[in-house]
Order: C-alpha cells, then sequence, then structure tokens
C-alpha cells in the first residue's frame, strides 16, 4: 500500500515539474519576426496610424454632412400652453357704447322723455380676449434652391477626405520605412556580433594552438601573452556589441508597438539586387508625381482653394422654398375650438454689408493658399535633391560591394594561410594577428555597405511613393 502511495505521488510530481519545464519553456522562447510581420505588427499598433484612420472615418461623415445640407429639411414643432391669468389689454368700453346707442335710439323715438342723465361717460376698460387652453402644431420643410456654400462645400468635402487618404498612405509609408531602417539596423548588430564572435573564437583557437606551441619550446613566452592579453581585450567589445543589440532591440519594439519585456529577435539577409538608377529623369518625374507627402500637400493646397471659394460664396444670395400645416386649438373648459393653415413660398436672402468681414475672410484665405502654394514648390525642390542625393548614394555603394565581397574572399585565404604558416613555424604572430583582424574589417565593412545600400534603397523607394501596396490593403474598407 505504501508501495502504491509513493508511486502515484512520484508520477503527480513528476507530471507538474514537466508541466512547469514546458511551459517555461513556451515563455522563454523568443518571438521571430521576419521584415513583412515586423512592417505589419507596427502597421496595426502604430498610433499615428491609428490618428490617420480616425481622421478618414471624419472625412467620410463631412462628406455625408455636405450632400445633408442639399436635402429637404422637416422641423416638426409643438406647443401648450396654459393661462394661470389672462392677458389683458385696453379697450373701448362696450357696455357703456351700448346703453348710450340704446338710450339715443329710444329718446329719438320719443318711447321714453330725453334724459341725458341715462347716458354713460365713454372711456377705456381693461378686457381678455385670450382662453385658458391653447396649442399648436406645424410641420414645416424647407429646401435649398440656390447656395453657394452648399454646392461649395460639397466639393471642399470630397477633397477633405481624399487630403485625409493620402495623409494615412504618408503615415503608412514612413512607419513602414521606419520599420525597415530599424529593423535592418538590429540584423546588422546580430551580423556584426556574429562576424566578432567568430574573431573572438579565432583568437581563442589563436590561443590554444600558441600554448600547445609554446610547450614544446617553438613559440616565446612574449607571443603567448600577447595572444591571451587579445583574447581578453576581445571579450569587453563582445559584451559591449550585446549590450548594443539589445538596446537596438528595444527601440524596434518600441516602434512595433509590443511589450518592451517581450522578447524577440528578427529574420532575415541582406540580399544584394542591383537597383535600376540609370533614368535619373524619369526618377525625378515619378517622384515629383508620386511621392506621399507632395500628393497631400497638393490636396491641402485644393482644400485651401475650395476654402477661398466657400469664403467667396457669401457675396451670393441663398434662394430657398419652404411650405407649413399649421394645427391650433383653444378653449376654456378643454374642448378645444380647432383650425388649420397651411402655406408655401420662397425665401430670399442676400448680403449687403457685415463690416467687411466676408472681404477680410476671403483675403486670410487666399493668403494660406499662396503660403500652401509657396510649400509645395518648397517641398517639390527638396523632393528633387533627395532623389539625385539618393541615386549618387547608390551608385557609390553599388560600385564598392561587389569589390568588398572579392575582398572578403581574399581576407579569409590570407588567414588560413597565415594560420598554417603560424603552425608550421614560419609565420608570426603578429602576421597572424593582422590577418585576423583584415579579416573581421573585411566582413564587417561588407555587411555595412549592404546595410546602407538597402536603407538607401528604401529611402529612395520611400520619396518615389513605392512602398508596397499590400501594406495600404488592411485600409481599403475605409474608401467605401
Amino acid at each position: 500500500m505504501k508501495h502504491k502511495s509513493f508511486s502515484t505521488t512520484f508520477y503527480i510530481t513528476s507530471f507538474i515539474i514537466l508541466f512547469l519545464t514546458i511551459q517555461f519553456s513556451s515563455s522563454a522562447q523568443s518571438k521571430i519576426y521576419t521584415i513583412d510581420e515586423a512592417i505589419n505588427t507596427a502597421i496595426n499598433n502604430n498610433r499615428d496610424i491609428t490618428i490617420s484612420v480616425m481622421t478618414v472615418k471624419k472625412a467620410v461623415a463631412a462628406v455625408d454632412e455636405a450632400f445633408g445640407y442639399a436635402l429637404p429639411s422637416v422641423n416638426l414643432n409643438g406647443t401648450f400652453t396654459r393661462f394661470l391669468e389672462k392677458p389683458k389689454m385696453p379697450f373701448p368700453d362696450f357696455e357703456a357704447l351700448l346703453t348710450n346707442a340704446t338710450y339715443s335710439i329710444l329718446f329719438d323715438e320719443g318711447v321714453i322723455p330725453r334724459d341725458d342723465n341715462k347716458y354713460k361717460s365713454m372711456g377705456s376698460k381693461l378686457q381678455s380676449f385670450a382662453q385658458t387652453n391653447n396649442f399648436s402644431a406645424d410641420v414645416t420643410i424647407t429646401q435649398t434652391l440656390f447656395s453657394s456654400a452648399v454646392l461649395k462645400g460639397i466639393g471642399a468635402s470630397q477633397i477633405y477626405y481624399d487630403l485625409a487618404k493620402a495623409d494615412l498612405y504618408g503615415t503608412v509609408s514612413k512607419t513602414v520605412l521606419s520599420v525597415q531602417k530599424t529593423f535592418y539596423g538590429v540584423l546588422l548588430l546580430k551580423e556584426s556580433l556574429e562576424i566578432t564572435k567568430a574573431s573572438f573564437e579565432n583568437l581563442k583557437l589563436n590561443l590554444k594552438d600558441t600554448r600547445a606551441l609554446y610547450s614544446e619550446g617553438m613559440v616565446s613566452e612574449f607571443d603567448l601573452l600577447t595572444v591571451e592579453v587579445l583574447v581578453e581585450n576581445m571579450r569587453p567589445v563582445v559584451l559591449e556589441m550585446e549590450n548594443k543589440l539589445k538596446t537596438a532591440k528595444d527601440g524596434l519594439k518600441l516602434i512595433l508597438g509590443i511589450d518592451q519585456f517581450e522578447d524577440i529577435d528578427v529574420q532575415g539577409d541582406f540580399s544584394y539586387q542591383p537597383y535600376d538608377i540609370s533614368n535619373e529623369e524619369g526618377l525625378i518625374d515619378e517622384a515629383l508625381k508620386s511621392n506621399y507627402d507632395l500628393r497631400t500637400l497638393e490636396l491641402k493646397k485644393q482644400v485651401d482653394e475650395a476654402f477661398v471659394e466657400l469664403d467667396v460664396s457669401e457675396y451670393w444670395p441663398n434662394i430657398a422654398a419652404f411650405g407649413q400645416y399649421a394645427y391650433n386649438g383653444s378653449s376654456d373648459d378643454w374642448k378645444f375650438n380647432t383650425y388649420s393653415s397651411a402655406t408655401i413660398g420662397l425665401g430670399f436672402s442676400i448680403n449687403l454689408w457685415q463690416g467687411n468681414r466676408t472681404k477680410n475672410a476671403v483675403e486670410q484665405s487666399t493668403i494660406t493658399y499662396q503660403q500652401t502654394e509657396e510649400q509645395v514648390k518648397q517641398l517639390k525642390d527638396y523632393t528633387l535633391l533627395s532623389v539625385k542625393s539618393k541615386i549618387q548614394d547608390l551608385k557609390t555603394v553599388q560600385s564598392i560591394i561587389d569589390v568588398q565581397n572579392k575582398n572578403v574572399g581574399v581576407a579569409e585565404r590570407a588567414y588560413q594561410i597565415a594560420k598554417v604558416r603560424y603552425k608550421e613555424g614560419v609565420g608570426s604572430q603578429i602576421e597572424l594577428q593582422n590577418t585576423d583582424l583584415s579579416l573581421k574589417q573585411a566582413r564587417l565593412n561588407r555587411i555595412q555597405s549592404m546595410h546602407l545600400y538597402l536603407i538607401t534603397k528604401f529611402e529612395l523607394e520611400q520619396v518615389l511613393g513605392k512602398t508596397n501596396p499590400e501594406y495600404f490593403s488592411a485600409f481599403s474598407g475605409l474608401e467605401d
């Protein structure tokens, strides 16, 4: 019985330990991001993009609102009043008037003897003609027949919607570029760390070989001490690069909008495909046509122009048709006497003078339009300069990448030869150190050039407005 209880306890304990081990291993595993996964994550989490999406939705509502001003408006009004004390007004004394008229007839006909004392003095008397309970209800329909402000407002709202979409796409494009630069920055540090670690391993292997040669009396103690110093000097360099890599990953997590305590890694390579930059004028024309910031500013100029037209529309008249049906009733005892009425008509209004407010508003909006026009010209000059600069940078980088690929092969061959020569006692420690340093530097130079090439290419594509359309697909529903 005791043996059975011990076995049960043992199995339960083993299961708990195994479960906790699996859970720990699962939580400790890094989330690995490819460049596309990183970009999509950033697009989903980026707050600037979220704000731009809200602006687009707001613009859609503004378009619907602008169309609403051109549609008929229907208003229903109703009131009920009960007088606690009826209003009165001075009015001729009808009782005295009737009495005097009656006596005058009687006197004139000789029915009774004339007696002027029978006449009453004429004056005013406070009288009420209102009933205690009153109600009224009416339905009014108004249809704008002509309003320049309404017509211009519909056009302006549509341009504003296009502007909001262009701004959203520009924000997405900038987010994509930011992720690309940070992602490949992390990848550069990761590759550089691996190169440095490989050099560190070479030094440790060299130290092992030097100790073996020293024990056989083939190298001096000075050579041994030199290698030991080199190994220890390389150790903090590796640690420093590991810290830089961790900091770069934290920066990537910030851009992706994920938890800073989440453990992540990146997966990718520095692939090189020569970029066609032979047609410089064509690339400049493409940038001036498709650049996201330039398109946004051009649409803003159109919006400013529409606002000028809106202010000018204040000079034009407004014409509207209206119709009304009213139903009313009044009584003192809740038995209402009711009646109804119906009217139709036209309304006309025009601004003759408002203290020059319209004139000054037009002047302000015109200046705003002119400012935006100057900003467009300035941005075009900057875009042209940026395209030329990126093309020149790509030419420089592409011209040296092939050379550096060959240089790495030469450095690897030189290091292997120096290593063999040192083991055979023909080469020197300095020769081996120099070739190892040259190999490390050649590899770093190649990877840095590849990184510079990709970043420059991404920046050029962003200036050209050539961000991958797939990254905008999540916002296609906003266009409906």
